[in-house]
């Protein structure tokens, strides 16, 4: 299993980013993915699944701003992030089964 996420960077408060994560080495199409995101200081907070079907969900603190999706065709998994706000400052990975890819900064400040 290999997971590869980029898109990360800094932005202002209010602003949008969109993630990526790269995946290989297993069926990525009938496999559950998620985006999981730690702070720095703090443990790891699940952010979004989205099941092979399609059906997502999300965390309460995201919800109506994130949304997550993926591209069987490409294996890859997405996060577009809207409405950013400082609080969102994290480094994100994907992750599937547990695994974690190395991560994607992400900052949100003015």
């Amino acid at each position: 299993v290999q997971l590869v996420e980029s898109g990360g960077g800094l932005v202002q408060p209010g602003g949008s980013l969109r993630l990526s994560c790269a995946a290989s080495g297993f069926t990525f199409s009938s496999s559950i993915m998620s985006w999981v995101r730690q702070a720095q200081g703090k443990g790891i907070e699940w952010v979004s699944d989205i099941y092979s079907g399609g059906s997502t969900t999300y965390a309460e603190s995201v919800k109506g701003r994130f949304t997550i999706s993926r591209d069987n065709g490409k294996n890859t998994l997405y996060l577009q992030m809207n409405s950013l706000k400082p609080e969102d400052t994290a480094v994100y990975y994907c992750t599937k089964g547990g695994i974690r890819g190395q991560g994607t900064p992400v900052t949100v400040s003015s």
